[in-house]
């Protein structure tokens, strides 16, 4: 692993030495257009460097719809600390933490694992409704669109679980058939949020159906496709559908990186790029995570196989140093810096 680490560094120099070794036009014509939230609060779009865009610290699966934290947080970060501390190794500045409300999120714990590690960690709002629904709050039902919509705005404006820490996108959750009326409610919701924040919205989806449904609805209450980001696309066996949705200006989540299924990624990055898709990628893993009610959290999977394995592969086949700063970098810097996105057609 070691020298894994060294000749990533080595053939990453972005990593070390920042955003400097970017064109000076890319880094000020993105950093000018708004700004990246953190659970310390804002940084420049510029700052982000290198960033993991699809991650999990802590999931709770038996008391999650309750809302309740009910963990031992200097456990969990006993835990935790020594994989982020991995990623920092290879060069990684920025983490986002994707786990929403209601499944265990926990911003207090995320605002002590930033202090201890110098990480950027992004934290989120929204509702998910995958899983059949089993992790959303009850009001999900009986409010409206709008509704729910003002409970993520406040999360925005006022901070959440009681702090004044804000998210820096939206993570919603759908089932991967045929979008249901209830995750029709949570796309609009997500919607009216983004035109109200600038928030990205990143959806927990899977397959194309439901994605194309997704960005169709999110065009249809005005916001344009390139504020959705299809997480989990990776599940699509249609790689033409990935073609299809970065022609709209989606971004094109391929998260859940194992060592197992390299070859498919590959296939996956080959296939974008030959159809001049590179720049509506986001790489990730997917990775992680504590589970509370188990022995020490279970058995936490690191975030580190993008780096060790699936980059030397790439360049094994081709990819450029500059495709991978693409990649992991300037991707992810305008993909979630905050600014609205309208629908103009």
């Amino acid at each position: 692993m070691k020298t894994n680490r060294r000749n990533f560094l080595r053939n990453t120099a972005i990593a070390s030495i920042g955003l400097s070794a970017l064109p000076a036009g890319v880094v000020h014509s993105l950093a000018n257009k708004g700004y990246i939230m953190t659970v310390k609060g804002k940084i420049k779009p510029s700052e982000m460097g290198l960033a993991l865009t699809h991650e999990h610290v802590l999931v709770d699966f038996i008391k999650g719809a309750t809302g309740e934290i009910w963990w031992d947080r200097e456990e969990v970060k006993s835990i935790v600390l020594p994989y982020l501390e991995e990623v920092k190794e290879f060069g990684c500045r920025t983490f986002f933490e994707f786990t929403p409300s209601y499944i265990g999120k926990d911003v207090r714990l995320l605002q002590e694992l930033a202090n201890a590690t110098g990480l950027h960690i992004i934290t989120n709002t929204g509702y998910y409704g995958a899983v059949n629904n089993k992790y959303m709050p009850a009001h999900a039902w009986d409010e409206s669109a709008k509704q729910l919509a003002a409970r993520w705005i406040r999360d925005f404006r006022k901070g959440m679980q009681g702090t004044n820490i804000r998210p820096g996108f939206i993570k919603i959750g759908v089932n991967p058939g045929p979008l249901s009326e209830l995750h029709q409610k949570l796309v609009k919701a997500a919607a009216l949020t983004h035109l109200k924040t600038g928030l990205t919205i990143a959806s927990h989806t899977g397959p194309a159906e439901p994605a194309l449904q997704e960005i169709e609805l999110l065009k249809e209450n005005g916001v344009h496709p390139g504020a959705f980001v299809w997480t989990h696309a990776q599940n699509e066996k249609d790689f033409t559908n990935h073609i299809k949705a970065a022609e709209m200006g989606t971004w094109i989540s391929l998260d859940g990186i194992r060592v197992k299924k390299l070859d498919r990624y590959l296939s996956m990055l080959q296939n974008l790029k030959e159809h001049g898709h590179l720049n509506r990628i986001l790489l990730s893993h997917d990775a992680g995570w504590y589970r509370p009610g188990e022995e020490k959290g279970s058995k936490y999977r690191g975030h580190t196989t993008l780096f060790s394995h699936l980059l030397p592969l790439m360049r094994d086949n081709g990819f450029s140093q500059d495709e991978i700063d693409l990649l992991l970098i300037r991707n992810p810097m305008e993909a979630f810096t905050i600014a609205v996105r309208k629908n103009r057609s």
